[in-house]
């Protein structure tokens, strides 16, 4: 499991707003993605960037 309390938000952030789809839960979780990014390791930014391809999806289907 991972250390990086940033990255572990984000994934978080990023279920809570696939769960609900609210506007506020996907700003909460783009803010919470980009703050992670520069902390993380180079295999956690590559799921970061999964993340930010799910949140983009959903917010183009609202």
């Amino acid at each position: 499991m991972s250390k990086n309390l940033l990255y572990q938000k984000a994934r978080e952030f990023v279920e809570k707003a696939q769960f609900y789809k609210g506007q506020g839960d996907i700003e909460r979780a783009k803010n919470s993605l980009s703050s992670a990014f520069a902390n993380s390791t180079p295999a956690e930014q590559e799921q970061l960037r999964g993340m930010q391809k799910r949140i983009s999806h959903l917010e183009d289907s609202l």
